[in-house]
């Protein structure tokens, strides 16, 4: 139940957000640092990204770059390195003065994008398990969520069900490829599907990309290259993951000039402009040798593999991540408990931290026993963290 004003016993939050509470990243990672535990359950790396690029960032705050408010857009160098990141990977072109707009992170970017463009009691389609915040954002612009779900163990999409759940109603298509938390990366012929839906019901689409360069089995293709998906399609993506500095809150919209400006006049009102000398390391990631985003990759991989097959062999069922750095375990074969109950007891039990994955979902049952942890750690605190879980045998 929400707090009560005071006055007239209304509750202060209001309706639309009643339930949401503190996230359970922020309330897990507070446990961790309370029980000593190694967190997996928040995604951000232990190490920090190229020292090259944070030294980007030291040098444009020393030298009075990006210290005032940068443009509103962003700053012309950071829009002409997406616009040049987005040719080089996947031989898109946007112009950085009408179609890029650098936002506080991919959050505040699909925030900004929803409440642009949906209106109260419009239908959105969101593929769950989904990003908490996708929920938040759907509620706060008064739209209506409408899960389609993603099922163990493949967690593949269902364009049958995809296309039962359009209605009169439905605004746009909420779509987050590679999956964060299941690790899932659409196929070319999985968007082509959701793509002609979206042409022939004409929806449009917000896709939350920040995985991009986390793959390790088949390709990310961007749904904005299909037939007719470049004008209906927001495409979001972020520096945090890529190049290791989430804190950062670097991120990015690329869309046409109509749907940059509609995401722009609700971003304005938000944070109006965030990160000025960060923005100029960004730009210079970007423009790093595709050794760096092959390393990362591989970096990446073998700490899934290393983790996954440590899971599997203290009995957890694992879904192996195509891509992105979470991984889901099934704990039914190792405990009674359903995930939620597991994950809060794990910090005391094993000295771990995990997230149920039950509240990334609409349909609590479809992941009662499923736990997500994110392996995108030193290989040690891997080796660790897997030992410590072999004390649940005992409990």
């Amino acid at each position: 139940m929400g707090q009560v004003s005071q006055t007239n016993k209304r509750p202060l939050l209001n309706r639309r957000l009643q339930g949401l509470g503190t996230t359970i990243f922020a309330e897990m990672s507070a446990r961790a640092v309370a029980t000593g535990s190694i967190n997996l359950g928040q995604g951000f790396p232990d190490r920090d990204g190229p020292i090259e690029i944070a030294q980007a960032a030291a040098d444009a705050i020393m030298a009075g770059r990006g210290n005032q408010y940068p443009p509103g857009l962003g700053i012309p160098e950071l829009r002409q390195a997406i616009k040049a990141h987005a040719m080089r990977f996947y031989d898109m072109r946007y112009d950085p003065d009408t179609e890029i707009l650098v936002t506080a992170g991919a959050t505040e970017a699909v925030a900004a994008a929803i409440l642009a463009l949906v209106e109260p009691g419009d239908e959105v389609i969101a593929f769950e398990p989904y990003y908490d915040s996708y929920v938040a954002n759907i509620a706060m612009a008064g739209g209506v969520r409408v899960p389609v779900t993603l099922r163990p163990p493949h967690f593949r999409p269902d364009t049958g069900e995809l296309a039962r759940a359009i209605t009169e109603r439905t605004r746009l298509i909420l779509l987050n490829s590679p999956h964060n938390p299941t690790g899932s990366v659409f196929t070319r012929d999985e968007l082509a599907a959701i793509a002609a839906l979206a042409v022939e019901r004409d929806l449009l689409v917000i896709t939350d990309e920040v995985y991009e360069h986390l793959v390790f089995h088949g390709e990310h293709v961007p749904i904005a290259q299909f037939p007719g998906m470049r004008e209906r399609t927001v495409s979001v993506s972020s520096a945090g993951k890529t190049f290791s500095f989430t804190g950062w809150k670097i991120g990015w919209v690329k869309a046409t000039p109509e749907l940059v400006d509609a995401v722009k006049t609700t971003k304005q009102f938000m944070t109006f402009v965030s990160g000025g000398p960060f923005q100029y390391a960004v730009a210079r990631a970007l423009a790093l040798p595709d050794d760096y985003f092959t390393a990362l990759r591989d970096d990446l991989k073998a700490k899934r593999d290393l983790f996954v097959g440590g899971l599997r062999d203290l009995g957890f069922g694992v879904s192996e991540p195509e891509g992105t750095y979470f991984v889901t375990a099934d704990i039914s074969a190792l405990d009674d408990r359903d995930g939620v109950e597991f994950c809060r007891t794990l910090p005391e039990r094993a000295g771990v931290v995990a997230i149920p994955a039950a509240i990334f979902y609409d349909d609590k049952e479809a992941a009662r026993t499923q736990v997500r942890f994110a392996f995108c750690k030193r290989p040690e605190v891997l080796t660790e963290a897997l030992s410590r879980l072999s004390r649940l045998a005992g409990t």
